[in-house]
Parts: C-alpha cells; structure tokens; sequence
C-alpha cells in the first residue's frame, strides 16, 4: 500500500502506537504533522520522519485546529486524521474517585476525538475525502472492571465512530476505531506488574500498526477493529437491537 503524496496529522504521536503509525506510514511516502503535548518526544519523532511537530493538547478545540491548519499550511491539505491521544483515568468511581482526574480522562480520550474530528472534516472534504482513524480500545467493546471510566470514555469514541461513519460517507470521509487489547505502550504502565503476573498476553505495538493498515487499505465506515493478540484483525460484529413494534403486538 502507498500512501505517496498523502498527508496525515496524528494525534499522541511523541510514541507508542501514534509514533509506530507514523514510522510506518512515513515508510509509505506520507507527508506527516505530529501533535502532541510531549515536546520534545514529537519533535525527535517529526525531525525523524522529516515531518512536522505542532504542540497540541486535545483537550482544546482551538490546538486541534491549529494541528489541522499545520498540515494545510506545511502539506496543502490533509487526507487522514488519526485521532489517537489517549489516557489512563487513574482513579476509580468508588472511594479512589477523583473529579480533576476523571474530567481530564474523559477530556482526553473523548473531547480529544470530538475536537479532532470537528477540525478536521473541513480540510478532509477540500481534498474531496479522507480517513479519520479514533484510537478506541476493546475496554470500549467489553466491560473494564480495572478502569471503569477509561471503559466508559472509550464506549463513547465507538458510539461516536458507528454515528459519524454512515453520517460523513456522503462527504467521502470514512470514520473507522481502532480497538485494541492491552498494548505495550506506556499508557499499561500502571496495570502493567498486574497483567504479567496473571499471564494476561501484552499486544505487540506493530500488530496494531498492521491492523492500522488494514482499515486504511479497505472500504467500511463507521467500522470498529478489534486488535487482540493471536487473532486475526476484522471488524467488530455488533449485534442488532430490539426494533419497535406496534403498540399491543406481542
């Protein structure tokens, strides 16, 4: 697959899978703008790849369409989004609940998503569509008993991705979630001792790349991919509701 000539702004692109995504699609012939509060992590990643780094925190609407318009003023345009900024809560909703880190995690990993993809679909729609990619997770498909609020910020970000794929398809902008497992990037630190001790199998960072990929090179929108480790990639088949029925039918 050649991504010659295209141009996509990554979001959390200083590392983990943000950064192996640009390593691969820099590999591809894109022309890359990395955005994240990490300085001096996005800017070795951007001189890397001979890409561009913009300062960017999610949590405000107006970084994310500073990030857009780099990618426009530096590339001429954009035709991917990978909306993948992410964070841990750090607290639970019983005793351990704390508000400042809870209204940072759900500003993070769902307001990023909105804010990303809200300034980024006019750019997407003058190059006459594109891709935008929301890093999700399988806590957003299944329960998440350890983080009850990252399962609950992540559930947002698919329902947010099943909406906007079949609303943005007239536009030619395809919205698609990557979902993946527990990966070995710095955001399972803290669950990390946990996992291992249970046996709990850790993703590899480049089979979500490849998964990545994947969702780029097919045709579906509004589409949700699992990455889970010794399974192959595919979308997520949700199971249809109850549908209405007239009043007195049984």
């Amino acid at each position: 697959m050649s991504y010659s000539g295209k141009v996509a702004l990554i979001t959390g692109g200083a590392g983990g899978i943000g950064a192996a995504v640009a390593r691969r699609l820099a590999g591809q012939g894109a022309s890359l703008v990395l955005a994240d509060v990490d300085v001096e992590g996005g800017s070795a990643v951007a001189k890397e790849l001979d890409g561009v780094f913009v300062r960017c925190d999610v949590r405000e609407p107006a970084d994310s369409e500073a990030a857009v318009a780099a990618a426009v003023d530096r590339f001429g345009g954009l035709d991917l989004a990978f909306l993948n900024a992410g964070i841990a809560t750090g607290c639970g909703v019983g005793d351990d609940f704390d508000l400042g880190a809870y209204r940072r995690a759900m500003a993070v990993n769902l307001d990023g998503v909105m804010y990303g993809a809200h300034a980024a679909l006019p750019a997407l729609k003058t190059r006459g569509g594109g891709d935008i990619v929301a890093t999700a997770s399988m806590a957003g498909l299944t329960a998440m008993p350890l983080d009850p609020i990252y399962g609950a910020n992540k559930a947002a970000v698919v329902g947010l991705v099943r909406a906007l794929g079949p609303a943005w398809e007239p536009e030619g902008v395809r919205v698609n979630a990557l979902c993946p497992s527990f990966a070995d990037t710095a955001i399972l630190d803290p669950l990390r001792e946990h996992l291992v001790e249970t046996g709990f199998p850790i993703l590899a960072v480049e089979d979500v790349v490849d998964t990545f990929m994947q969702i780029l090179g097919g045709d579906g929108t509004g589409e949700c991919w699992p990455v889970v480790p010794g399974r192959t990639s595919e979308p997520f088949r949700f199971r249809g509701v109850p549908g209405p029925r007239p009043t007195g039918e049984a």
